[in-house]
């Protein structure tokens, strides 16, 4: 799935951008610079690129995958009764049971999917719409959006920590050339401000997140103030809620970019749609 709005794309572009351009940095102007006699070298070049390979695989499964779009039905709906009175009707819905009738993408929609203006269309367990991710943050890639928020936040980390530790450290064998001087330091201290902002920026982002989770409250339940009624009158342990998100698997493999079992069946929801009708 990919939206065709232009801040989104410009936002993945500078994504890419500030990732190679800190790559760039890290091994022109620190590893070769100050490491390039020492073991240390090839273990940051190995480690440093392999946390862009998790960030790449999971920024790219968040702006590919389904995030959770509601099916349309087969066959015609007549909704003209509601838009005739869709002033009386709350964020483009008309309530019946659990399930809501969306009068944008005039289908029936199940309990707490949401209609996002951008991708136009009905998203289950919708977040909220990310432009750096050009897509929704729906229930089928909240996943992958978290894990790119991690991977960004250690990468920005990493390359503080290797830069610290490339002016601490004695170089005997760095360059003494002036204008080289000039170039890393400027090039280094453009990768910390750069690192900085974007840490501090994710690490805002990942606490919203986690705090949605473990309250079992989108950011868009947050903002209408529907909060979730919870059918069980119980609160699920921690590990339920964050199971919910990143799946069944074993929770040490919920860092990587793996496959997300599905909690619903799209035939079930399509069936239950028409059903509707």
């Amino acid at each position: 799935m990919f939206v065709r709005d232009p801040c989104g794309i410009v936002c993945i572009i500078v994504t890419y951008v500030a990732v190679f351009y800190a790559d760039y940095v890290v091994i022109r102007w620190i590893i070769l610079h100050t490491m390039q006699d020492s073991l240390w070298g090839p273990f940051h070049v190995v480690i440093f690129n392999t946390v862009i390979l998790l960030l790449m695989m999971s920024h790219l499964k968040a702006v590919c995958s389904d995030p959770g779009v509601v099916p349309l039905p087969q066959t015609r709906m007549d909704f003209s009764d509601i838009h005739t009175g869709s002033s009386s009707v709350g964020d483009d819905c008309d309530e019946t049971d659990d399930w809501t009738v969306c009068t944008r993408c005039e289908t029936y929609r199940p309990p707490r999917a949401h209609h996002c203006r951008i991708c136009k269309r009905c998203i289950r367990r919708m977040d909220h719409h990310c432009p750096w991710i050009n897509n929704c943050v729906g229930e089928r890639n909240q996943k992958y959006f978290i894990q790119f928020l991690v991977y960004v936040g250690l990468l920005a980390l990493y390359a503080i920590i290797l830069v610290t530790i490339s002016w601490i450290l004695d170089c005997p064998e760095c360059s003494n050339d002036v204008t080289v001087k000039q170039s890393r330091i400027l090039h280094c201290v453009i990768l910390v401000l750069e690192s900085t902002l974007f840490g501090m920026f994710v690490i805002a982002i990942l606490v919203d997140q986690f705090q949605a989770i473990l309250c079992d409250e989108t950011a868009v339940e947050r903002v209408q103030g529907n909060h979730h009624f919870n059918h069980n009158k119980t609160t699920p342990h921690t590990l339920t809620l964050l199971s919910q998100v990143c799946g069944k698997s074993h929770p040490g493999l919920w860092l990587f970019p793996c496959h997300n079992p599905p909690r619903y069946s799209y035939r079930r929801d399509a069936h239950l749609i028409d059903h509707q009708v």
